[in-house]
């Protein structure tokens, strides 16, 4: 049974929560007590009916002020497929939350609200959603029940974002009415919008197909642990443990390790559960090699004759997530795959505006949430991808390391 990796997005008070717990209400996948927790709750809260929001919005601060503060991730499943949820906040200064919670996402729900139309935070997750390269998106027009479930009003905000969605790089949308209040169009097909055609939400989340979206060409291993048991029953064993990132690796394959450029032969693939004849994405596999190639954490097996750039000069949009500013000059700790060094921001090319799109030229940092390109120098050579090619050898993070904090969140448009 595959899983697929969702993101809620969109504006305040869209019904974001309100959506996930329908979700997970209606697919009976919450125990008694907490049905019983969050009734009780609902009732002190003067509210009068269920509030389902309070099934993902767990801390005191989101229950007292009614909205989404950290990305809470909760866990259901179906027959046909499981699912992880991550549920992020609307609000613009937790924008880096939303990023946060999209970033290993199959799928983006984009909440709008039918009364009040496409909004700019919902454009600005939109337009986040596509930069993290985000497979599918799917528009909810949510609280359909307050305008009556009349069909102008959605076919209006359907037209809208598809407008807006052209400037976009969007593979595949799906636009489905629904009320996460009432249930309509969530788990079932609603009565009341009987002048929708389309599948319920749920049924097109059983039914996305995600497992091309990985990339299965380019072979990437980024190495994550060196184990040597030293006992007596394993007394040579050396196996290289990390997750897949890319392409399919099998016994007998000729790979080449970097950055030392030395090639040799994939001995066995092995598991927590035994031998297996081959890994891809995202298994976390040990791998045996046939010669003794020094190889250690931050490497990379990949194809001789298909490579990852190994450069220390990579241009890369960045998603800023700190309260101090981003400056040209400034350094940083920089944690790429499994390997990590010190990073100079070189050069700050442009600010985008994500309303407009209009690149800033002449800007001179970034802010809290705000997101550029910017061109870096790395004190180790990277190895990676661009980010639209592999998500996991295109993304990186960037550390303070005064406070160790993460305070960026980058993609890699080129590296040289």
């Amino acid at each position: 049974m595959d899983i697929l990796r969702l993101a809620t997005a969109g504006s305040v008070d869209d019904g974001k929560s309100t959506l996930i717990g329908r979700l997970l209400y209606d697919t009976k996948s919450v125990f008694t007590d907490q049905i019983e927790s969050v009734e009780r709750a609902s009732r002190d809260r003067g509210d009068d009916y269920v509030n389902l929001a309070l099934l993902t919005d767990g801390l005191r601060a989101e229950r007292e002020q009614g909205i989404t503060i950290d990305v809470a991730y909760r866990y259901f499943a179906t027959p046909r497929r499981k699912f992880i949820v991550a549920d992020t906040p609307g609000h613009i200064q937790y924008t880096r939350n939303m990023v946060t919670g999209a970033s290993t996402a199959d799928l983006a729900l984009i909440l709008v609200d039918a009364r009040k139309g496409l909004l700019e935070q919902s454009r600005r997750h939109a337009f986040l959603a596509t930069l993290l390269h985000v497979p599918h998106l799917v528009l909810c027009v949510n609280k359909m029940d307050l305008v009556g479930y009349a069909e102008d009003v959605f076919e209006a905000i359907r037209a809208d974002f598809t407008q807006f969605a052209a400037k976009l790089d969007i593979g595949d949308l799906t636009v489905i009415p629904v009320s996460a209040l009432v249930g309509d169009n969530i788990v079932t097909r609603s009565e009341r919008m009987d002048w929708y055609e389309g599948p319920s939400l749920l049924h097109h989340l059983e039914h996305v197909h995600v497992a091309s979206d990985r990339n299965l060409i380019d072979v990437r291993f980024p190495v994550q642990y060196v184990i040597r048991p030293q006992s007596d029953t394993h007394r040579d064993y050396r196996g290289y443990a990390g997750q897949v990132a890319g392409g399919v690796l099998r016994a007998g394959d000729e790979v080449m390790v970097l950055p030392s450029g030395f090639s040799t032969t994939i001995r066995s693939i092995e598991t927590a559960d035994g031998p297996v004849e081959e890994a891809f994405p995202a298994m976390s596999v040990t791998i045996r090699l046939t010669d003794e190639i020094d190889v250690s954490r931050g490497d990379m097996i990949c194809r001789v004759n298909n490579a990852p750039t190994v450069t220390q000069d990579v241009d890369a949009m960045v998603c800023w997530m700190d309260d101090a500013p981003l400056r040209p000059g400034q350094k940083f700790a920089i944690k790429h795959t499994t390997r990590s060094a010190r990073a100079m921001v070189k050069d700050l090319q442009y600010r985008l505006d994500v309303n407009s799109l209009h690149r800033d030229m002449a800007a001179d940092h970034l802010g809290l949430n705000d997101i550029g390109r910017i061109r870096l120098r790395t004190t180790q050579p990277l190895l990676c991808d661009e980010y639209k090619r592999n998500r996991s050898t295109g993304g990186f993070v960037l550390i303070d390391e005064a406070t160790n904090r993460t305070v960026g969140a980058g993609m890699v448009n080129e590296a040289r």
